[in-house]
């Protein structure tokens, strides 16, 4: 508890990026190629953010970009499908 505390302005940049791909995917529903892009700034985002979260606190390693990569890109898969069988 003692490291969410200390980088709580960290966390709430994340949330922000989240909660702001969220209202993208909201407020833009009638266009489906805007909700693409969204969805891949959204994704873009969330990488650089854990790039620079891990860089931060000297813990980047190669396997680290990966797997916020692979998280990304399964996330915009998902959102990917959801928008277009609408």
């Amino acid at each position: 508890m003692k490291t969410f505390s200390k980088d709580i302005s960290h966390y709430l940049v994340l949330f922000g990026i989240l909660l702001a791909g969220f209202a993208g995917l909201i407020l833009f529903s009638y266009d489906n190629k805007f909700q693409n892009a969204v969805a891949l700034a959204t994704a873009a985002s969330y990488v650089s953010w854990g790039i620079v979260h891990h860089y931060v606190h000297k813990d980047l390693h190669l396997e680290v970009i990966l797997e916020y990569i692979a998280v990304a890109t399964v996330g915009v898969i998902i959102l990917f499908s959801l928008i277009l069988n609408t």
